[in-house]
């Protein structure tokens, strides 16, 4: 089995344009209620990942921090849609 790069560009993402996951919602409404932004509706999940990245450099718990809280992905997912953040 060959292993997936964690860091591929969402764009690239096999499962990119699927509904953002459950984990991924949850973590990125905290980053967005620390940052006072609103979390749209319907994101997918390279959005989603998008978002989480941008958030973590403004939320005061993770700003400075590289990959902190998601596992060393910066919010991303298996890019195969294999795994789980």
């Amino acid at each position: 089995m060959t292993e997936q790069n964690p860091d591929k560009d969402v764009e690239n993402w096999v499962t990119g344009e699927e509904p953002a996951t459950g984990p991924q919602l949850s973590y990125l409404r905290t980053l967005a209620r620390e940052a006072g932004e609103e979390v749209p509706e319907n994101l997918t999940k390279a959005q989603a990942s998008r978002m989480i990245d941008r958030l973590q450099g403004r939320s005061p718990r993770t700003a400075g921090r590289e990959d902190e809280g998601t596992g060393g992905t910066g919010g991303r997912e298996d890019p195969g849609g294999g795994g789980t953040p």
